[in-house]
């Protein structure tokens, strides 16, 4: 281990931190991987189980030295969070198996994102990875049984760390900062160069008239030292049910906060700075300046370029980013020329890798939602399909594509009636479970995951064609958060909105729609059926969520043969009370019956059961209805669902 020391010293000199991969069965790594950690001093984080879980209480900090369990599945996510956390002088310690036999193996956290019920290998990614490994010089490759050969150090000058004093770029934008009388800053930055800090020194010379915000408040320990005892921290919902006011509104990664929650805050302050990272794990990249940042005109922007927590140039930081495609300079070229539109399918990672890791580099400067874990699942999960249009030979849109339904009718109906919840399959489980078919989850389609025009492409159509382009056996199905603007270019698209959420998605702050292209004579039955019901109880559903939903209103107050199965699903099934509201309200204007939970919990009376009792009683409530208007129509729904319980 004394060449290992060597180089630690070598990289705490030069201000770089290395990758080290120890490849081999789990005792071998393991061994080794130990040897290190008693070799050198540092506080050597060792991340196995669950080790998303484990960051998210470790970003905002800084560690020396660090080791990463991907011998049984590889969270890329983590791997790179945790790579953020280290400072100059640090080795990430990485665990796989034997290189060989990686590739067929499989990955325990492609439970995450596959949908698949088992673990599946990843073939694609490894053999990416791998190639980013052998393309790197420095990167440290130590298999069982191959003698170890460590690479040479760069040739660099010594390095200088920070000293706690602005640094040029820092000192730039602070005084930028401390010139504006009003408005919206946003300073961005891949990780290490210093953003935080430059918030914790902005409310030390403002004296500490500011408010910082974040997505966790452990993740603001840098800007808490900067600020020193004028450091004060408010959760986002605490504040915005609060009447604080401050001279500064700081929002630390703002990007993972959802937009309508932020536009709020945003509108509540007088100063405000938005930090958040590109090139990270968290996926934002430029997305969050095109998408969210776009609507405030005097917008004014702040990049940071040079690494402050190790020097330019570090190792550990390029292959990261290569492997897992941090670059977004592809935003900053001008696809020219006719756009003509093909296919891309999963196999291209391995034929045309460079063109497919341009679509997921525009997905990210697109979506700032999209992560690693979108990476993994484009590459190796079933079912995907891409499409671009191509402007010559660089990409002007892409649009992705994931296969749904094809359930059988036994488990269709057994979704419909809230008995099961298979993994996948979102917008054909949700036809089911919270529409009027028990088997629409046995038609097939494809859901639209992504689709993206690049900025100087935008508003020629672009979109649209490649929607029209694509194909579903029997449907393309979307689920977005719902906005005005979303909603218009999909109906641009001939898409049918055939639901709206009943609750906010935290992710969005908006509530979800799901809406429907039909392709086949069963599509388009199943999708008239859907929307027919969401206008039906499009009233019901406005009143409940506040939102007005985009359908005719065709109200009836009479109870018909959906809602008689609607109601014996929420009555002697497990179907939920948001989607059965409609029917429910129907059901009490056809009975003179009291009622008391059903009636109480329409009127928005409070319950002091709890609430597993309190679904109970609304439940028997609604059994005790049926059964008033027509016993035998009644139990005989009750036998032919709970007989969907059982199936194959």
């Amino acid at each position: 281990m004394v060449s290992f020391v060597n180089l630690t010293d070598q990289l705490t000199r030069k201000g770089q931190r290395r990758l080290v991969v120890l490849s081999g069965d789990a005792q071998w790594t393991a061994a080794q991987a130990s040897a290190l950690r008693d070799a050198l001093p540092g506080d050597w984080l060792w991340l196995e189980d669950n080790p998303s879980k484990a960051i998210s209480g470790l970003l905002g900090r800084e560690f020396l030295h660090a080791i990463f369990d991907a011998q049984n599945g590889f969270d890329v996510a983590a791997f790179a969070a945790l790579s953020g956390t280290l400072r100059a002088g640090s080795l990430l310690v990485l665990r796989v198996p034997p290189l060989a036999g990686w590739a067929e193996k499989p990955d325990r956290d492609s439970l995450r994102w596959s949908d698949a019920p088992e673990p599946i290998a990843t073939p694609h990614f490894v053999h990416h990875f791998c190639r980013t490994l052998a393309a790197d010089p420095d990167a440290i490759v130590w298999q069982q049984s191959v003698p170890l050969a460590l690479p040479p150090l760069l040739d660099a000058p010594d390095w200088q760390p920070a000293s706690g004093i602005p640094q040029r770029e820092q000192a730039a934008v602070l005084n930028a900062l401390l010139s504006m009388k009003h408005g919206v800053a946003a300073v961005t930055a891949p990780r290490g160069r210093g953003k935080s800090a430059l918030a914790g020194m902005l409310i030390r010379a403002t004296g500490g008239d500011a408010i910082v915000t974040a997505p966790a408040r452990g993740a603001t320990e840098v800007i808490a030292r900067f600020a020193g005892e004028h450091f004060r921290f408010m959760a986002t919902d605490a504040l915005l049910a609060s009447t604080q006011q401050a001279g500064w509104l700081i929002v630390d990664e703002a990007a993972a906060i959802p937009g309508p929650l932020l536009e709020k805050l945003v509108q509540r302050f007088s100063r405000v700075l938005l930090t958040t990272t590109v090139q990270g794990y968290e996926g934002t990249g430029r997305g969050f300046l095109l998408k969210f940042c776009a609507r405030f005109s005097e917008l004014r922007r702040f990049t940071l370029a040079t690494p402050i927590r190790w020097a330019a140039g570090c190792p550990l930081e390029r292959v990261v980013a290569n492997a897992l495609l941090f670059d977004d300079a592809l935003i900053d070229n001008n696809p020219e020329g006719d756009v003509h539109l093909t296919s891309l399918e999963p196999p291209a990672w391995e034929s045309d890798p460079t063109r497919v890791a341009s679509v997921y580099e525009l997905l990210c400067a697109a979506h700032y939602r999209t992560s690693p874990l979108d990476l993994r699942r484009m590459m190796d999960a079933p079912g995907q399909h891409f499409s671009v249009a191509l402007a010559g030979p660089d990409i002007a849109g892409a649009l992705w594509l994931v296969d749904e339904g094809g359930l059988s009718s036994a488990l269709s109906q057994a979704v419909w009636a809230g008995f099961r919840r298979p993994r996948g399959n979102l917008v054909a489980q949700s036809l089911s479970a919270h529409g009027g078919s028990p088997l629409a989850a046995t038609l097939k389609g494809r859901r639209v995951s992504r689709i993206a025009v690049h900025p100087h492409r935008q508003r020629e159509g672009i979109g649209q064609a490649l929607i029209r382009d694509a194909r579903g056996e029997d449907y393309l199905s979307v689920s977005f958060g719902y906005t005005d603007e979303l909603w218009h270019f999909w109906q641009q698209c001939g898409f049918v909105l055939v639901r709206m959420g009943s609750h906010r998605e935290a992710s969005s702050g908006c509530y979800t729609a799901m809406a429907l292209l039909p392709q086949s004579e069963a599509g388009h039955r199943l999708c008239e059926q859907a929307h027919q019901r969401l206008c039906r109880d499009a009233r019901v559903l406005s009143a409940s969520n506040g939102e007005k939903i985009p359908v005719v209103d065709r109200w009836d107050a009479t109870l018909n043969d959906d809602d008689w199965l609607e109601l014996a699903g929420f009555a002697f099934a497990h179907r939920a009370f948001s989607t059965s509201a409609a029917a429910l309200t129907r059901l009490l204007m056809n009975v003179d019956m009291p009622l008391p939970a059903l009636r109480g919990k329409m009127a928005g009376e409070a319950d002091s059961a709890g609430r597993k009792a309190q679904l109970q009683k609304l439940r028997n409530d609604a059994a005790r209805a049926l059964e008033s208007l027509d016993r035998a129509r009644a139990r005989q729904l009750k036998d032919t669902i709970l007989q969907w319980q059982i199936f194959q």
